[in-house]
């Protein structure tokens, strides 16, 4: 007879058969988000098992929850694509390959699933948490951290001594972008839509920043840049903004677009591209296999973690919120009042 995997001796403490989690219980408005029961997910091969502490919560969960952004096959429909919480079940000899053993205070990025009191992730996907950081703050890393890497410097290939300038630099992926690239020797432009939140990308690091509801973004780039333009733009708008975007490029620039908040079209001058030598890319993470986030999580343990650990980056939190307040939490996202990340708390 086969063993119960929830009675399985790597198990580093007795786990429930069921559990709390955030349910969408139709597409829409924020009021949708229901708290339901769910059972406990079993770890499969290459897996571990986490006692959640803490979800990250971002745009494309706001999306998930409208229908506009559905899971990839095999993912959990629970919503959440990062948290933060306890290892407490998987396969020893694998962990310690990893530099990880039970009872680690760990930090994953998901494909769904994070909305949960326990979550079941892939290993390659996980990380320590860094050094000197809570389980809420931890929580608000691997998202945003992963994409900034992957964008950024993986595929835009931003280097020390040049310009980049982040669109939304007061969202959760701005505050990381500004941080990443003043720690790897960038110049950083920043776009926000009000003079506080410009303050506040400032504060973080930010060269320079630009109120895009009061003033031109292209006229600003351009100024501050002496006319050359920005080297690497990470763009979460699209739409109009892509010829716009175009015209404050400098010459070998490039433009990587990891939303279309703004729309999925965009009408531009081809030639500029061709004259110029310009580079437009994109790219979305979620459904990317495994082996893929794993490598990021490998670089960012290397490369990023230790400026973490040393307080040179850090999270920034806009908001905690209980778990059973996750509409609350939504509904705040979608105001865009908030300055970095939004948090569930399931420890609360």
């Amino acid at each position: 007879m086969e063993s119960d995997p929830h009675d399985d001796a790597t198990a580093a403490r007795s786990t429930p058969r069921s559990m709390r989690a955030i349910g969408i219980a139709r597409f829409g408005s924020p009021d949708v988000l229901v708290e339901t029961t769910r059972p406990v997910p079993i770890p499969g091969p290459g897996e571990v098992l986490i006692q959640v502490s803490a979800s990250g919560v971002n745009r494309p969960d706001v999306l998930q929850r409208r229908g506009e952004y559905p899971p990839p096959p095999g993912a959990s429909d629970v919503p959440g694509l990062e948290l933060a919480g306890v290892l407490v079940a998987g396969d020893a000899a694998e962990l310690a390959r990893a530099g990880l053993m039970l009872g680690d205070q760990v930090c994953a990025l998901v494909a769904g699933g994070g909305y949960a009191q326990w979550c079941a992730v892939p290993l390659g996907q996980c990380l320590p948490v860094p050094a000197g950081l809570s389980l809420i703050e931890a929580s608000a890393l691997p998202e945003t951290f992963f994409t900034v890497w992957s964008n950024v410097f993986d595929r835009a290939g931003l280097k020390s001594g040049e310009t980049l300038l982040v669109h939304g630099g007061s969202s959760g992926i701005g505050v990381a972008a500004i941080q990443l690239a003043k720690s790897f020797g960038a110049t950083v432009l920043v776009t926000a839509g009000s003079d506080e939140k410009c303050a506040a990308c400032r504060d973080l690091g930010a060269d320079h920043a630009v109120n895009y509801r009061s003033s031109d973004f292209v006229a600003e780039v351009l100024r501050c840049t002496r006319g050359r333009g920005a080297d690497v733009i990470l763009d979460m708008v699209a739409g109009d903004y892509v010829a716009r975007e175009i015209g404050c490029l400098a010459d070998d620039g490039r433009l990587a677009i990891i939303a279309v908040q703004g729309g999925v079209k965009a009408e531009f001058h081809a030639g500029e591209l061709l004259r110029r030598r310009l580079t437009i890319t994109g790219s979305t993470l979620r459904p990317r296999s495994v082996e893929f986030k794993s490598a990021i999580a490998r670089e960012l343990r290397e490369r990023v973690w230790p400026l973490i650990a040393s307080g040179r980056i850090r999270p920034i939190i806009a908001r905690v919120f209980p778990a059973n307040q996750a509409a609350q939490a939504h509904a705040l996202m979608e105001s865009s009042r908030h300055v970095g990340k939004i948090v569930l708390d399931w420890t609360s």
